[in-house]
């Protein structure tokens, strides 16, 4: 695995090294596909990220909008009402870097100031094109993911005629673009975005040959966390109904996660933390022997 040092501010992170950087979800949103409503009042976001840290989170990383299948858009208002409020608390009281999942440069940029230090843009800078110039000032790491579609239609019928070729070629493009746009190439992170505009079948290649993401020369990102695909797999192998929250969709996630790891993925972004603390020391200590 190639490794990389990510610099910035006061943060270094080394990823690809003896140790994989684990992302931890925080949606401070109503309707998110896993833990939607559960963590959307500010005490009990701030307690989830206190206690997502606490269980081995290298990165934060805080949304205000769904981006489950189907999911419609929010006002930038209502987004910033969500998150604001959170991260100005959490970085004051953390010692890793927070990451805005954010697609709108109003948000992202209200975030930075807050105490944010990463933009995780689902778009990859094609929602909103100020996002790119704002990354550029603002001198931060930023994370590029592949989606077909939007959120409200990503899943409606997905098709590619060669999968792997389109999506490295549309993560070349995009990074090409935040390059030339100013963004510094050890700024960028590529997310190949299972689950965003894929199928069942698509996402098991993806992560299959995740070499060919991994060969562009950036870090990776992986977020398999509780992802339908696994809930489909394990409802038509058992033939009964798995939820987001079944055990046996954790222990589907953490399969994913493995798989992830051993064929490049420097980065997993992931609910449940602590889990994926114990589990990944021991497939890093695999990949590493």
């Amino acid at each position: 695995m190639q490794p990389f040092t990510l610099e910035f501010g006061r943060f270094r992170l080394e990823l690809g090294g003896s140790q994989t950087c684990i992302m931890g979800i925080l949606n401070a949103t109503p309707d998110s596909f896993s833990d939607g409503g559960k963590f959307n009042t500010f005490d009990t976001a701030v307690r989830q990220g206190l206690k997502l840290v606490e269980d081995g989170a290298h990165i934060l990383d805080i949304g205000g909008e769904s981006s489950r299948p189907f999911a419609a858009p929010v006002s930038e208002q209502q987004e910033l009402d969500r998150v604001i409020p959170v991260i100005e608390a959490l970085s004051k009281q953390i010692d890793i870097p927070i990451s805005i999942d954010t697609v709108k440069s109003g948000v992202a940029k209200e975030a930075l100031n807050a105490g944010a230090a990463i933009i995780n843009d689902i778009s990859a800078f094609e929602k909103d094109p100020a996002m790119a110039d704002l990354a550029a000032q603002k001198n931060v790491p930023v994370v590029l993911m592949h989606m077909k579609g939007t959120p409200e239609t990503m899943q409606v019928n997905p098709g590619y005629d060669d999968l792997m070729l389109e999506i490295t070629t549309y993560l070349s493009l995009r990074a090409d673009y935040a390059m030339q746009k100013g963004v510094q190439k050890h700024h960028i992170i590529l997310d190949p975005g299972i689950g965003f505009g894929k199928t069942v079948a698509h996402n098991l290649v993806l992560i299959n040959h995740l070499e060919k993401i991994t060969a562009l020369g950036f870090p990776v990102l992986m977020g398999p966390s509780r992802k339908s695909f696994i809930q489909n797999i394990l409802s038509q192998k058992e033939m009964t109904p798995v939820g987001a929250d079944s055990i046996k969709t954790e222990c589907g996630t953490l399969a994913a996660v493995a798989a992830s790891i051993l064929n490049g993925a420097h980065i997993v972004r992931v609910h449940d933390v602590e889990k994926v603390t114990a589990f990944t020391h021991i497939i890093d200590s695999i990949r590493n022997a």
